[in-house]
């Protein structure tokens, strides 16, 4: 049931764009086509999963047991920075055209606050699922940024596939792009809200 929870609570309940409002850079700037969202959504599930995961270890195992947690928020983003030149390395060659399309936002995977929101949540919050307060295991912990960044790419996906379908549709000169794009947000944040109930 605590798996179920955890997975419930990070896609819909506190998901990572649309209620903590981190990783919205990309969201506003990759959304304008279907293709180029689920590429990126792709790339950023597969780095804030693993980043978790490192982090995880590098924190428990090196950060807490030599007393330099005070250098946690430096050595996330090392590891980070890493692990997003390598993903940009392996979709060069894999998938030249996804590369380009991405452009300049999958270099700003190293910056999105959405990673390493997710690793200093992990590390620093106690979580609570209908129990007293705890620390994520590794397991958890590993499941829990999986969920979170499914639920990044289940915010990408549907905020794209309004925007396309936006552009099809005759929007007042006023609110035309980026307005537009802003009020469609907010009221999908607004849905999103209607599962705050559920975990």
């Amino acid at each position: 049931m605590e798996i179920l929870l955890i997975i419930v609570s990070a896609i819909f309940v506190n998901n990572i764009v649309l209620a903590q409002f981190l990783g919205i850079c990309p969201f506003l700037g990759v959304s304008n086509k279907l293709s180029t969202a689920t590429g990126m959504s792709a790339a950023v599930c597969f780095v804030i999963t693993l980043a978790t995961l490192v982090t995880y270890l590098i924190n428990k195992y090196l950060l807490l047991t030599l007393g330099l947690e005070f250098l946690q928020t430096i050595a996330f983003i090392l590891v980070i920075a890493a692990l997003v030149q390598m993903v940009e390395i392996v979709l060069k060659k894999v998938s030249p055209s996804l590369y380009q399309a991405l452009g300049i936002f999958l270099p700003l995977i190293t910056t999105n606050c959405a990673v390493l929101g997710v690793a200093i949540n992990v590390v620093t919050k106690e979580f609570t699922f209908g129990q007293p307060a705890h620390m994520l295991g590794l397991g958890e912990a590993v499941l829990y940024a999986f969920a979170t960044s499914l639920g990044y790419g289940l915010a990408m996906v549907l905020f794209s596939g309004l925007r396309e379908h936006l552009a099809l549709n005759n929007v007042p000169k006023a609110f035309r792009g980026v307005p537009i794009a802003l009020i469609t947000a907010g009221i999908l944040a607004m849905a999103f809200m209607g599962f705050s109930g559920i975990a």
